[in-house]
């Protein structure tokens, strides 16, 4: 594979192939996951707030697709298949319980999505760095898709510390300034 000799071109796209069809996967995984909180979390708080997350995670694994199109990046259906999979069996996860469903599930699951929006947003801004240079890259798209996941990132990271603070004590101010400092 030859690279470019235009600075700042596109260099390697089996290697960007590879990478968005990762975040590609772990975009259907957060899409399983979110709509199993949903069900989870029915009637509370965090119902409505999941809701929209869920429409906008679906959003933005369309806009990741429509990017790859236009890169002309193949989707490998099977790493799509293989992060459902994944997330179907993390659902049997140990929790300290046999059969039934533990508190601490609730705050491994809003601590896993809060980390997978921080790297899905590290990945919006890989590709909006590329768009500054490849016109086929929508980059307010991709802005725009930067500034949705710190929004995410601030609700869940909020949700995240109410229920530590449920399942473990404490308050959610006192984690909320250690998270400042």
């Amino acid at each position: 594979m030859s690279e470019p000799s235009t600075p700042g071109a596109l260099r390697n796209p089996d290697l960007l192939g590879i990478y968005c069809n990762d975040h590609l996967a772990a975009a259907t995984g957060g899409i399983e996951l979110v709509s199993r909180m949903i069900g989870r979390h029915r009637g509370t708080n965090y119902e409505q707030p999941l809701e929209q997350l869920l429409d906008e995670l679906r959003g933005e694994r369309a806009g990741l697709r429509a990017t790859m199109l236009a890169l002309s990046l193949p989707v490998r259906q099977y790493k799509q298949v293989g992060s459902w999979v994944a997330e179907k069996l993390s659902r049997g996860k140990l929790n300290g319980r046999l059969v039934s469903r533990s508190p601490l599930s609730d705050l491994v699951e809003f601590e896993f999505i809060a980390t997978a929006v921080l790297a899905k947003r590290a990945g919006f801004e890989t590709l909006r760095a590329l768009a500054e240079v490849d016109p086929r890259i929508d980059g307010e798209l991709l802005h725009r898709l930067i500034g949705q996941a710190d929004q995410q990132h601030a609700w869940l990271a909020e949700a995240r510390r109410e229920v530590a603070t449920a399942v473990f004590g404490g308050t959610p101010e006192a984690a909320r300034e250690a998270a400042e400092t």
